[in-house]
């Protein structure tokens, strides 16, 4: 089983405890939909099969409109296609890891194989836990081993090509922009988040040689730029002060400063998402403004998951869930991209491919 280096995963473990981009800690859920696991939990109610799917969510549960809701999904196509049973346990905002690791050995001590958790929160839980059942299958969304020193085979750390996604939306602008001018905001000056940069541009530069991709962040190493808002609308409004009039963020909660800076710009200015489909969640003013989203389907993940116990295969070590797997894309909400949408899928394929090799770094 692959692993990382001691010193490579405690780098991890700052990188994606600071990037924010994908998972929602706030427990805001939309209208109707439930606060809680709890709440729209009825398909592992009536649920029955021989494999019993443990899902650990994050904070938020169902209805968080991101990370835990896409999970979500992936685990209802699995009771559906495979015939699963389920149960689900949800993480409260600020608990402690003895909490995630209790989570975990109750669904363990249930019968639950395979488990799997959301989020690299639980990476550590999953580490310490597995160890003690052998025969159960455990997974990790953007997770990752934190030792680099124990050997645990029966543990899957399940990330994504967003560099790939990223290409695709950087397309999408450099297509789309009409002053050869467009913008990126991250919430963190780090890696993780130059891997969004650097696809994006590269995908503006294939279709748009002349375009002039403007980049800013919020925070240079704070874990604040990814809950600021105010920092994003201030770094969009600079950008739009200098033309840009498309502009993705790869930047958590700071991001709804980006799509009200640019509704506030008025007609002929974009923004695009990241993560979820973002145009489905946004205020009603806001979604003619959002263009697309680059999307992390964190429900093909779960679902290839429990299915490749169920075929007696597990997934093990790293899996990188890329544009050929379906764990990236971009999202066709709105309409917006429906002209261009035939030459995205042509740069699409050509990645699958291999044609194209998209750099994770600027």
């Amino acid at each position: 089983m692959r692993r990382t280096s001691k010193i490579a995963a405690v780098g991890l473990v700052v990188a994606l405890a600071l990037t924010g981009c994908g998972r929602s800690d706030t427990g805001t859920s939309k209208p109707g939909s439930g606060t809680s696991a709890a709440a729209d939990n009825t398909i592992c109610k009536d649920a029955k099969g021989d494999t019993k799917v443990g899902l650990a969510f994050d904070v938020g549960g169902v209805g968080d409109q991101s990370f835990n809701d896409s999970a979500y999904a992936g685990l209802k196509k699995a009771v559906s296609e495979l015939g699963v049973a389920c149960t689900t346990g949800e993480a409260t905002d600020g608990e402690a890891e003895s909490a995630r690791e209790d989570r975990l050995r109750t669904m363990a001590d249930a019968g639950m194989n395979p488990i799997v958790a959301v989020g690299f929160a639980y990476s550590e839980a999953v580490d310490k836990v597995s160890g003690d059942y052998p025969d159960v299958n455990f997974a990790v969304i953007d997770g990752f081993d934190p030792t680099g020193d124990a050997a645990n085979d029966n543990v899957a750390y399940l990330g994504f090509a967003e560099n790939e996604g990223s290409f695709l939306v950087g397309a999408a602008a450099g297509l789309k922009t009409k002053t050869n001018k467009v913008g990126f905001v991250g919430g963190v000056h780090m890696d993780l988040i130059k891997k969004f940069e650097a696809g994006f541009t590269q995908g503006v530069k294939a279709v748009n040689p002349k375009a002039k991709v403007l980049v800013g962040y919020i925070q240079e190493s704070d874990l604040k730029g990814f809950g600021d808002p105010d920092g994003g609308k201030q770094v969009a409004n600079g950008q739009l002060d200098r033309g840009a009039d498309v502009i993705y963020h790869a930047a958590g909660g700071s991001g709804a400063g980006v799509f009200a800076a640019v509704t506030e710009a008025g007609k002929g200015q974009w923004a695009i998402g990241v993560d979820s489909d973002q145009y489905l969640t946004a205020p009603d003013d806001q979604k003619a403004h959002i263009l697309t989203s680059m999307l992390k389907r964190v429900d093909v993940a779960t679902f290839d998951m429990i299915k490749s116990v169920v075929d007696g295969a597990p997934l093990k070590s790293y899996s990188t869930f890329d544009l050929k797997a379906d764990g990236v894309g971009y999202s066709t909400s709105g309409g917006f991209v429906d002209d261009i949408k035939a030459q995205l899928d042509q740069w699409a394929e050509k990645i699958k491919a291999g044609t194209i090799k998209v750099k994770t770094k600027p």
